[in-house]
């Protein structure tokens, strides 16, 4: 998740490491789609050993959504998807899956 002033995203290298980071996600899902992963699967990649999944806390916001595409209804509670971008200024955020316009703030922190 990347805290971004709207006015001047370019003058953040956080901000264009993530989206350099998210633009070869992209390509190699493409890749993956049109079959080509495998031919362009790197040599150089890491090996990875005695590997597991595993989950990791990921932020992301929780609130009253209206106008959800997907989880319709008038103030319902809902949990996002990954927090990418958030402009306090702008009351935007970005999670993984879509753009939110940000209402008013929970006063009382969630734990």
């Amino acid at each position: 998740m990347l805290v971004f002033d709207w006015n001047e995203p370019n003058k953040d290298e956080r901000f264009e490491l993530q989206l350099q980071r998210l633009k070869a996600l992209v390509a190699d899902m493409e890749a993956v789609r049109q079959q080509k992963m495998q031919k362009a699967l790197p040599e150089v990649a890491p090996i990875l050993e005695q590997w597991a999944l595993t989950c990791r806390p990921a932020l992301c916001l929780t609130g009253l959504s209206t106008g959800h595409p997907r989880l319709v209804g008038t103030d319902r509670s809902i949990i996002t998807s990954d927090l990418q971008l958030i402009s306090f200024d702008q009351m935007w955020a970005r999670t993984t899956s879509r753009w939110y316009r940000l209402g008013e703030r929970q006063l009382v922190a969630v734990p």
